[in-house]
């Protein structure tokens, strides 16, 4: 006799292993590194000043992983800095921009294995989406991985 699974149970269990992110990371030694956003706001993080105006566009200079999914401002001639923190088990694809108002400018150095660093100078106005991505769980020689990706992304309005 076959016995199903109801849906519900299987999607409990895929969201368990989202949240648990494959065992995640603990002791790293960086704050922040393996958080996942399940509902982007428009505040900002501590470190990137007030909080958001009426058209939900905060300001923003310096961008991390607790940043995803949000929407931020910046003024021609501004500078936003990304510096997401990663491991050489799990590390962070390169920034990439897609959209308008943004240009490439250096971004300093990465010290750390799996880290992801770049900078973007605000040129003209426009909407760009900053995005990155890295493994959902770390790959191990000859141990079954999971296929998943964490996805970094924010959309920067340029005025």
């Amino acid at each position: 006799m076959r016995r199903t699974i109801p849906h519900t149970a299987l999607a409990l269990v895929g969201l368990t292993l989202v949240l648990a992110g494959c065992g995640g990371q603990s002791g790293s030694g960086k704050g922040g590194s393996s958080s996942v956003s399940s509902s982007p706001t428009p505040t900002t993080s501590p470190a990137s000043g007030p909080t958001s105006s009426p058209t939900g566009c905060a300001p923003a200079s310096a961008l991390s992983v607790r940043d995803s999914g949000r929407t931020v401002c910046l003024a021609v001639g501004g500078t936003v800095r990304i510096s997401l923190d990663g491991t050489a088990k799990r590390p962070w694809k390169p920034v990439t921009v897609k959209g308008s108002g943004l240009q490439a400018t250096n971004s300093g150095f990465v010290l750390q294995p799996g880290d992801a660093s770049a900078a973007y100078k605000a040129v003209s106005p426009g909407k760009a989406r900053l995005q990155s991505t890295r493994p959902l769980c770390a790959a191990q020689t000859g141990r079954v991985s999971c296929l998943g990706l964490q996805e970094w992304w924010v959309t920067v309005v340029v005025r």
